[in-house]
């Protein structure tokens, strides 16, 4: 098959870092793509249970339209795409390469290659590709033009700029008022041992709560995006303009993405310290406590713990924890700003190169 007559569909769903990996690889490959929006029910769930290739767990009327002619390739993520791009495969009888980012559901060798991250335990396979930290592809040029048409707003902030990216709950990771203060108290103690201001956005995911207080607690020179407010996000923006971030440790897809622009990082625990979880109140919302009990009675290969991910970045140099005692060597780190058109990234273009040519050796080796 040639590269010219290689057919992608991008299955996209409700999760931005999802969204974000898949396009990123689509791009990358170079042969365009179609975007397929799918839709879940509440009960989608289910379809998992029997290891299924069906639409069972989508709304099809709100989602893409999914009919011949079949595509030579489906990149997915999350568990929400999974039976679906494995329905895809059985209408095409067969022909359709499945490309799956994360972690499967599916048995691993349900598909043609599974990109994969440290948090997620997969073994060592054929099929299975290791890379340090989600994809994304942001390129400095780009960054640099969103930071361009955003950095009229912030001109009066003394520099350095350090961003704030927040997260919120995920897996046994949970958001509360309590860490949202901290947050915002370690991160200003930051921005004045430097002399410098805070540029805080917060994501869908940011109970408000949490963000409330995140803001009460500032007393540095800050501009703050709230994600409930409206209007356009400066992520990207930030990412482009930043001499530094600080980022909630809970998100995969922000270290990534923080960490490819080869700036001073730093890294908020969003732990619960040496507390046994089963004495704190908030360790019993759904989420937590769904991953806790799916952490010690599901399989093996379900297994998830970002902290590795963390772990990797700590130990490699590329990041450190915003702790108190890590703040006055940072404020020395950050004394003289980087040039924002020197963004690095090296490592993260490294890894979205070598995807690419893994599965175009896939597509092509027909």
């Amino acid at each position: 098959m040639s590269g010219e007559s290689v057919a992608v569909w991008c299955l996209l769903g409700k999760k931005a870092g999802d969204n974000t990996q898949v396009r990123a690889l689509a791009d990358e490959l170079g042969y365009g793509y179609v975007e397929k929006h799918i839709l879940a029910r509440p009960w989608e769930l289910l379809t998992h249970i029997g290891d299924w290739s069906t639409l069972a767990g989508i709304d099809r009327k709100a989602s893409a339209d999914l009919s011949s002619p079949w595509p030579d390739l489906v990149i997915s993520a999350g568990r929400r795409n999974e039976p679906v791009a494995r329905w895809i495969k059985r209408q095409s009888g067969g022909r359709t390469r499945l490309v799956h980012m994360g972690r499967p559901w599916a048995p691993l060798d349900a598909w043609d290659l599974v990109v994969t991250t440290p948090q997620y335990f997969l073994p060592e396979r054929d099929n299975i590709l290791h890379n340090s930290l989600p994809l994304h592809r942001l390129s400095a040029a780009e960054l640099r033009a969103a930071g361009a048409g955003a950095q009229a707003r912030f001109a009066e902030l003394p520099r350095p700029w350090i961003a704030v990216l927040v997260g919120g709950d995920s897996g046994r990771f949970v958001m509360t008022p309590a860490k949202g203060g901290r947050l915002g108290e370690l991160a200003s103690r930051l921005a004045g041992a430097c002399g410098g201001s805070l540029l805080v956005t917060d994501s869908p995911r940011t109970p408000v709560a949490a963000g409330d207080a995140l803001q009460d607690r500032l007393v540095a020179p800050y501009y703050c995006y709230r994600w409930a407010s409206g209007g356009e996000n400066p992520y990207r923006a930030l990412l482009g303009l930043a001499d530094a971030f600080v980022v909630t440790g809970e998100s995969m897809s922000m270290l990534g993405e923080a960490a490819a622009m080869a700036r001073p990082l730093y890294i908020f625990d969003m732990g619960d310290g040496t507390t046994p979880w089963w004495r704190l109140a908030h360790s019993y919302r759904y989420k937590p406590l769904s991953h806790r009990l799916a952490m010690r009675f599901g399989p093996g290969r379900m297994r998830r713990e970002i902290g590795n991910i963390q772990a990797a970045l700590v130990g490699s140099g590329r990041a450190r924890w915003l702790e108190p005692e890590t703040i006055s060597r940072a404020a020395r780190e950050l004394a003289e700003p980087a040039d924002p058109a020197n963004a690095g990234g090296s490592l993260a273009e490294q890894e979205l190169r070598r995807t690419a040519a893994a599965v175009r050796r896939l597509v092509t080796a027909r």
